[in-house]
């Protein structure tokens, strides 16, 4: 570990982890804190969206800057803001002030997105979808415990402890990043401007636009299952925080073994071929899930057991999209990391707001099941242009 040479491995899971930890580890304690602020739930559940979309802003900006001053004087910033915004959280009195901090908190998805970017700066093409596959595959260990163990901590000592979890974790992951993260981008020299005039050169490429909707509609599933599966599970299915919890990180499980294939499988397939299965798991998964609810056989293995396609679908796509999205013009890969992963956490903060909302006393899984199978066929078609357009550029293989 030294300041000097680019991080291991072990840090950009650390640093991608702490993301995810920071989005899911409170979810199932959502239906206690609506009632601790004396709030609707959809109105605390907008926690979801509104992150969501703070990361969108977050991603747009923070891509250009990365590229000009270096992945990791960015980081650094980032992470001392998401401190700040932790402790908001545990001290806001109403749920105004805690949606605010929320909000502040996406800060930390910085890390996110410039660890695929710093993925890029050191390797390329299907070897950097490989290790990107590699690095998330690492980081699903997180959202796979973090529900269960937020749901744990929920029961014994109530929705803040969550928030001061999460605290210590950032403040660790802020030491080791600042031993073992050298820098792994040139710096442009260009004024910031210049570098944010770089977004036409990108917003113009069909195939980034292809790659960036296939992987954010595909992860759109997962998004709408997190601003609408807590309500789900606790209106629909009757559990306690605990039980969701440990029901809420089943799409990790599938996460994770989705990774372990693009990391394995990338190479070996391309890129393309990945996206595509993997968007197709997503849809059987839900749509199982859908025509099982629809006939009135659904029950709570069901629904949380057929999570696992969705997040095994998502650990073919969201790689190996991402890889696609960076590589279309490899000098912007820290502007076209923020622009696609702004792209897929727009429309995830979409997804997430509109399940939220639609899911009311007396509903059943159906609507939120319906908006996840929309967004996953819509996936399936734009990795399907994509592939479509690289054969009218003669680039497919």
């Amino acid at each position: 570990m030294t300041r000097s040479t680019p991080p291991t491995i072990w840090t950009l899971i650390l640093l991608s982890g702490l993301s995810a930890l920071g989005m899911n580890i409170f979810q199932p304690s959502l239906p206690g804190m609506a009632a601790y602020f004396g709030v609707e739930y959809r109105l605390i559940a907008l926690s979801v969206p509104f992150y969501l979309a703070a990361s969108t802003v977050i991603q747009i900006v923070v891509g250009p800057i990365s590229d000009k001053m270096g992945r990791r004087p960015v980081m650094m910033v980032s992470l001392l803001l998401f401190l700040l915004a932790t402790l908001g959280c545990i001290f806001a009195t109403t749920a105004e002030v805690f949606l605010a901090f929320r909000m502040a908190q996406a800060v930390v998805a910085t890390c996110m997105v410039l660890s695929r970017a710093a993925v890029r700066d050191m390797y390329e093409g299907p070897k950097a979808a490989s290790m990107i596959g590699y690095v998330t595959m690492g980081m699903t260990v997180v959202p796979m415990v973090g529900p269960a163990l937020g749901g744990i901590l929920d029961q014994a000592f109530g929705w803040h402890a969550n928030f001061w979890l999460l605290f210590a974790t950032a403040a660790v992951t802020l030491v080791i990043f600042y031993a073992d993260f050298g820098e792994t981008a040139t710096a442009s020299g260009k004024p910031l401007i210049a570098q944010f005039r770089e977004y036409p050169a990108l917003l113009r490429s069909p195939r980034f636009w292809g790659y960036s909707l296939a992987a954010g509609l595909s992860s759109g599933s997962f998004f709408a299952y997190l601003g609408g599966s807590p309500f789900v599970g606790t209106n629909v299915y009757g559990l306690n925080s605990a039980e969701l919890g440990i029901y809420f990180s089943a799409p990790a499980v599938g996460y994770f073994l989705g990774n372990f294939l693009s990391g394995r499988y990338s190479e070996r397939f391309g890129i393309n071929t990945m996206v595509f299965w993997g968007a197709i798991v997503n849809i059987f998964g839900v749509g199982l899930s859908l025509s099982i609810t629809l006939a009135g056989m659904d029950t709570v293995w069901t629904f949380f057991g057929l999570m696992c396609f969705v997040g095994l679908g998502n650990g073919m796509a969201i790689p190996n999209g991402t890889t696609g999205a960076i590589s279309v013009r490899p000098h912007l890969a820290g502007t076209a990391a923020g622009l696609s992963s702004a792209i897929m956490i727009g429309a995830g903060a979409a997804l997430s707001a509109t399940a939220s909302w639609l899911l009311v006393p007396g509903s059943n899984a159906a609507p939120l099941l319906e908006i996840m199978f929309a967004s996953g066929c819509l996936g399936l078609v734009a990795i399907l242009y994509v592939m479509r357009r690289e054969r009218q550029l003669g680039l497919a293989a």
